[in-house]
């Protein structure tokens, strides 16, 4: 290759990794606002409120640029199928949200990591797959770790200093779930044939039909948008929240497509650190020295693996794309549009 495709390919891959932990910071910080931080003396509750929004966005989104691209807008899976994957999806982030009540922003986050282990197990019992001991030796690291920061200082949420255990049972039920749908989806991607905006499209759309259906049956749509009426600031923390979600969306599947899933991981990494420390900046929430080295030990996992899969050289299971047809789409977009490589993708 190339000095010169080495250093544009390079600078991609820094922009979408910037992209993407830059979308997802933004996103963490909104997040934890919203769900913890009052408006004039009274916090949102409707936490299914935020998914229809952020899913709405992402169909807009998804629909400009399948329009954009000439791609067909008919499902390129079952149907059914997507549905799973929206429910799962949907109830995870809800549990994700309400969890942020009664636990702190660093636990929720560090649940994204405690999820090595459900998602593992899915893997097994879902698609038969195998781990070496290296992965496991990780994962059981990284528990520790998450266990160590939960037994050694505050973990509670700066709203309710009470209820840490529902908080806990929320995250329980947010790692299932998130574990189910990674699973499910990467199982999903190996069958079908689809490119990301159709996928985008379709999980996002239903996902946003569990979430209108769901805020129905619960008598929460009125509340929460009459919530918006009352405090406006709502509605623009709302938008900028549902803007970082799809613009990280289009980061990820951008990167995953062009770097692989090893760099992806590597730079999720990053995120986490990054957001855990921009949050404990700007929200004062208190850590303890033994927590501080939890983290340490839980990040410096993380990396290892990263950096030794990346060193390693790949096997063709690691090779094959996650969306199905994603080399021959690279193809055709490389033969029409070889001088604007990247810029859409």
């Amino acid at each position: 290759m190339a000095e010169g495709q080495i250093s544009t390919s390079a600078a991609w891959c820094a922009f979408y990794g910037a992209g993407i932990i830059g979308t997802l910071v933004l996103y963490g910080i909104l997040q934890e606002g919203i769900m913890t931080v009052a408006y004039d003396g009274n916090l949102f509750q409707y936490s299914v409120f935020l998914v229809l929004c952020n899913r709405l966005a992402a169909v807009i989104f998804a629909v400009g640029m399948t329009a954009a691209k000439g791609e067909s807008m008919e499902n390129a899976a079952p149907l059914w199928k997507y549905l799973i994957v929206s429910l799962s999806n949907v109830y995870a982030s809800s549990c994700q949200y309400e969890a942020l009540k009664y636990v702190s922003f660093a636990v929720q986050m560090l649940g994204k990591s405690f999820k090595m282990m459900p998602v593992m197990i899915w893997g097994i019992i879902i698609a038969g797959k195998a781990y070496s001991g290296r992965d496991w030796l990780v994962a059981l690291t990284v528990t520790l770790g998450c266990t160590e920061f939960l037994m050694t200082g505050p973990t509670h949420s700066k709203v309710d200093a009470t209820n840490s255990f529902k908080g806990f049972l929320l995250l329980g039920c947010f790692l299932a779930l998130d574990g189910l749908t990674s699973t499910f989806q990467e199982k999903l991607f190996k069958e079908h044939k689809t490119t990301k905006y159709n996928q985008m499209l379709y999980i996002n759309l239903l996902s946003a039909t569990v979430s209108f259906i769901t805020l129905l049956a619960t008598g929460q749509l009125a509340p929460a948008v009459a919530f918006g009426f009352a405090h406006p600031q709502f509605w623009l923390d709302s938008a900028l929240l549902s803007g970082s979600a799809v613009a990280s969306q289009f980061f990820i599947y951008s990167q995953i497509k062009e770097f692989g899933a090893l760099v992806f991981a590597a730079t999720m990494n990053v995120r986490q650190v990054v957001s855990i420390l921009v949050s404990y900046l700007k929200y004062h929430n208190p850590v303890t020295p033994l927590q501080i080295l939890g983290l340490a030990l839980i990040f410096s996992a993380l990396f290892y693996k990263s950096v030794a899969a990346m060193l390693e050289a790949p096997s063709k299971e690691e090779k094959k794309p996650i969306l199905a047809d994603a080399k021959a789409e690279e193809a055709i977009e490389t033969s029409k549009d070889k001088d604007d490589a990247g810029k859409v993708v």
